[in-house]
């Protein structure tokens, strides 16, 4: 594991009382002038773990056939090791494989009904395959007559298996609730999702207000509230759902997303959505200060994240100041992976 740094500045009053995960508060990247990230680096590599991980999920698309024919390309993101970065406190490669599953199952689902043409995306229909999914993902109660013909479709998407094994190897380890509020999160990401199909099916490139808006719900908190389930602990209902604590975990969610937005850009066809072309559209702007801009706004989104986490962790729970180290911890991991995954590289 890498070496541990206190983090600089306010986020030096989460250190008291948060246990081993103090030691994952780690190096800050401070931002500067040129409009460099602030954002902390990942705090723990380890390629052979990543390695183990990637293999699961390689067998794992190829048993419920997502990605088929491309599974080397799959293998080249490293995904795997994207929730080895993430999740420095975890050590468990099945744990981390239940979390890659997830994060691999949500990503496939985008692709092939969202985003690639190539895969059958088609933004008519979005709707009406995400609510279907949502049947998977929440199971739906039908009378058995009908039940049978909900079964047997799902059976026939690869992506409703995908769904479902990934859903049921996470039960291993999360509790109900955080079952629940995973529903609840992916629920909300399917309504983004539906929401960036409109703009396809209008040729519409929204506002820059708008597009922040669908990046709120179309953020990672999917894949990044899970670092409790995968740490072995639960943050405690009141406290998850305590506006204030919930606003701190989505505007880093939010920051991540924009992460993604900076490293996915340059390799974007001319009909996908980021907040670099939504702005140079919107203000004007060059790509350079489009960019620019976009590291501006992910900065001031970490920073609010900073101060609302150092308010919140004096007042609350032991679990809660772990959670949030937690959320830094991950932001850092996410933050490496999209720096050098296969995915966003030029060739």
């Amino acid at each position: 594991m890498a070496a541990t740094l206190a983090p600089p500045g306010d986020l030096r009053k989460l250190l008291p009382g948060l246990g081993m995960s103090a030691a994952f508060l780690g190096p800050l990247v401070k931002p500067v002038p040129e409009g460099e990230l602030f954002c902390p680096d990942a705090l723990r590599d380890d390629p052979a773990l990543g390695e183990v991980v990637d293999d699961g999920l390689i067998a794992w698309a190829r048993e419920v056939g997502i990605y088929e024919g491309r599974l080397e390309k799959l293998r080249s993101y490293g995904f795997g090791r994207y929730m080895m970065l993430a999740h420095p406190a975890v050590d468990d490669p099945d744990r981390l494989l239940a979390a890659t599953k997830c994060l691999v199952a949500e990503w496939a689902a985008d692709d092939y009904y969202v985003d690639e043409v190539e895969l059958g995306s088609d933004p008519m229909v979005v709707g009406s395959r995400l609510a279907r999914l949502m049947s998977v993902v929440d199971p739906a109660a039908l009378v058995p007559r009908y039940a049978t013909d909900m079964d047997a479709y799902h059976r026939l998407q690869p992506i409703s298996e995908a769904f479902r094994t990934a859903m049921d190897h996470l039960a291993r380890y999360a509790s109900t609730a955080q079952i629940g509020r995973f529903q609840h999160q992916m629920a909300i990401l399917f309504l983004a999702w539906c929401q960036e199909a409109d703009w396809h099916a209008n040729r519409r490139t929204p506002p820059v207000w708008e597009y922040l808006v669908q990046r709120h719900l179309n953020s990672y908190l999917p894949p990044m509230i899970l670092v409790d389930v995968l740490a072995g602990y639960e943050l405690p209902a009141h406290e998850f759902y305590h506006p204030e604590v919930r606003r701190a975990y989505t505007t880093a969610a939010n920051a991540a997303v924009l992460v993604n937005d900076i490293h996915s850009a340059p390799s974007e066809s001319d009909n996908d959505y980021n907040l670099p072309k939504v702005l140079a559209q919107a203000e004007g702007l060059g790509p350079k200060d489009a960019m620019r801009r976009t590291v501006e706004i992910h900065n001031e989104l970490m920073h609010t994240f900073v101060e609302l986490a150092a308010r919140l962790s004096l007042a609350g729970s032991p679990h809660l100041r772990r959670f949030l180290a937690d959320i830094w911890a991950w932001t850092g991991g996410s933050r490496r992976w999209h720096a050098t995954t296969g995915r966003y590289q030029r060739s």
